[in-house]
């Protein structure tokens, strides 16, 4: 009963702070967020994976990009269906949805579990406090957007922000170093010549590499804008 009581309460904060903030600042600031949002998207970390393995193969970077979206479907896709809360459109008629509608479900954000644990990657790759801090101060413009917009209750984005806290430390100390030897073990039964942290000379040498490259690349495209695909087919 206690923790109904808590819920109860913790939705009636979410619509109160929604209902404030969809929409403010006006149409600038909504262009503006939707264009920060886009960065949140899984798209940009697959097309990564796809530089990082097949482009210009660097199996570290591959790795840590690859941990953390492996742990983000781990992760944030079972929490999704388990509560299966609703988004504040389908909710709240008073809210504005200010891009596309997405189909998942609300809680918790997975776009505040990208730029969390994807910032922070960065800033321990560089290894700068000053970088820390602008991503960070990026990733909470990011985390705001989808509140902004619409699409996310904040304690979506702010439980969705805390996972990737801990989806990077497990990927950074658990998961990275277990799929470089899985990799490590595949150099060495290739056994051919590797070339690290260039660009690969096969991409040149190669059609079919070439080919291969190229339909991973527009797959992961037409994955992206998929919705938008169905819906254009249907007003035909």
């Amino acid at each position: 009963m206690q923790s109904k009581n808590i819920f109860n309460k913790l939705d009636k904060w979410d619509q109160k702070i929604i209902l404030r903030l969809n929409g403010i600042g006006g149409k600038p600031v909504t262009i503006f967020l939707k264009i920060l949002s886009f960065a949140g998207r899984e798209t940009i970390w697959m097309f990564l994976l796809v530089f990082y393995l097949f482009i210009y193969y660097d199996p570290l970077l591959f790795s840590y990009i690859g941990s953390i979206f492996l742990l983000g479907v781990v992760i944030i896709a079972p929490i999704k269906k388990f509560f299966n809360r609703d988004r504040p459109f389908e909710i709240l008629e008073d809210i504005k949805v200010l891009e596309r509608k997405p189909t998942s479900r609300s809680f918790p954000s997975w776009h505040a579990y990208n730029v969390a644990s994807q910032g922070l990657l960065l800033a321990y790759l560089l290894n700068s406090l000053l970088v820390a801090i602008l991503v960070l101060i990026f990733a909470v413009i990011i985390s705001f957007s989808r509140i902004q917009l619409g699409v996310h209750y904040p304690s979506d984005v702010v439980f969705g922000f805390f996972i990737g806290f801990i989806g990077f430390i497990l990927a950074i100390s658990i998961v990275t170093p277990i799929l470089m030897r899985v990799i490590s073990f595949f150099e060495l039964a290739i056994g051919s010549q590797i070339h690290y942290q260039v660009f690969n000379p096969l991409l040149l040498e190669n059609f079919f590499y070439s080919i291969l490259v190229l339909g991973l690349m527009i797959l992961i495209f037409i994955l992206a804008i998929n919705k938008r695909i169905k819906a254009f087919i249907r007003k035909l």
